[in-house]
């Protein structure tokens, strides 16, 4: 009986040092990580669109009568 309570106890306080090692490692930046930027895709660059729109409208034929 005595042993379980041991256990237990031991259990609880390592769930406690975790929780305070993990809490306090929070606010600290991950070195092992690449730092971080905005990346924007080509839908959000205002001169890709720019250019995309001018090519398309170079592509287009005046409509044909048939």
């Amino acid at each position: 009986m005595l042993f379980l309570i041991v256990l237990v106890g031991v259990v609880l306080v390592g769930l406690l040092v975790w929780k305070a090692l993990s809490l306090q490692r929070e606010g600290m930046p991950d070195r092992s990580a690449p730092p971080s930027r905005q990346v924007t895709g080509p839908d959000d660059d205002p001169e890709f669109l720019r250019q995309l729109g001018q090519r398309f409208r170079a592509d287009e034929d005046p409509p044909q009568p048939r």
